[in-house]
């Protein structure tokens, strides 16, 4: 078959499969930074000490076996806190009744509403990719005068495993809070 044509195939239906998914929130656009409110959401998660990049086969197949067996439906898009590795499925709206428990390897949580400065980035799920976007969300806070970072930086995927590297797009996180304001002491 020519790749060509498998690479265009994949063009046209990998928004279409992604899009049959319940989101989250709105995703940032590939090359733009922005920040945004990340709403309060039910999420599920499980861990890796090692880390993201070590553990993420084995914490996605302990998420998968729970929506399974718990009859939850998949969201996208999927959480990924980098040290220690956490992944983060979010419940979608039609579950959030079900009486979900943790179970030994799944947690469930509220996570609460946060405000972040997001960076939209096309590329393989990669550390090398996750660190330099990474790196120019904390250049950005360096020099901005209203917002300071309130948390570490995590990774949001919104492709599965299927899409090509090259295809492939996802956000970093930083938690962002304001700066305390600078008060005029008065003296002359």
């Amino acid at each position: 078959m020519n790749i060509l044509f498998v690479v265009c195939a994949a063009a046209i239906a990998v928004p279409a499969i992604s899009s049959a998914y319940e989101k989250a929130f709105a995703a940032t656009q590939p090359g733009t930074v922005e920040f945004k409110t990340i709403p309060e959401r039910t999420v599920i998660l499980a861990e890796h000490s090692d880390g993201y990049f070590d553990g993420n086969n084995r914490m996605f197949g302990q998420l998968f076996r729970y929506i399974k067996d718990n009859g939850v439906s998949m969201t996208v898009p999927v959480k990924a806190d980098i040290d220690p590795g956490r992944m983060y499925f979010y419940v979608g709206n039609k579950d959030l009744a079900k009486d979900l428990k943790d179970t030994e390897n799944v947690k469930v949580a509220t996570e609460p509403e946060h405000r972040v400065l997001s960076i939209g980035v096309r590329g393989a799920y990669s550390e090398a990719n996750f660190e330099s976007a990474r790196d120019t969300l904390y250049n950005q806070l360096a020099t901005d005068k209203q917002w300071k970072k309130a948390g570490e930086a995590y990774a949001i995927y919104w492709n599965g495993p299927y899409v090509p590297g090259f295809m492939k797009r996802f956000e970093v996180h930083v938690p962002v809070e304001p700066k305390p304001t600078e008060r005029k002491t008065g003296r002359p």
